[in-house]
């Protein structure tokens, strides 16, 4: 029987075949510094031009929601915000295929408005 059917590890030898072991700083070992682990040119990323860019687009989306959130926001129930509203066109995202729904408090808000100003007022 071999060691693995007894249940132990092997000998030490046999433990440290492959070196793995004795490798403890792997990036010191492989000849890389610190310094050059980092991005060699940063001003090829893409960054707003002022830092207030990236906030404008925040505030003008408003915080996300989750769709019980909009369904309280809308005074309606989960099944309608999905079956009737997102059909109709209410704004989301979908993180993925089978993702979670993400509303933006300020576009749903945008969205009502809308649609009251093309109904004038009424509810359909």
């Amino acid at each position: 029987m071999n060691a693995r059917n007894k249940g132990s590890l092997g000998s030490h030898a046999e433990r440290h075949m492959s070196g793995f072991a004795e490798v403890q700083r792997s990036a010191e070992n492989l000849g890389f510094s610190r310094a050059s682990l980092g991005q060699m040119k940063p001003q090829h990323c893409p960054h707003p031009a002022n830092s207030d860019q990236a906030g404008n687009h925040a505030s003008r989306l408003g915080e996300p929601l989750a769709i019980g959130e909009v369904a309280r926001l809308l005074g309606c129930s989960l099944w309608t915000v999905r079956q009737r509203y997102m059909r109709l066109g209410l704004p989301y995202l979908r993180t993925s295929a089978t993702g979670k729904l993400i509303f933006f408090r300020e576009q749903v808000i945008d969205w009502i408005l809308e649609r009251q100003q093309r109904q004038k007022g009424g509810i359909r």
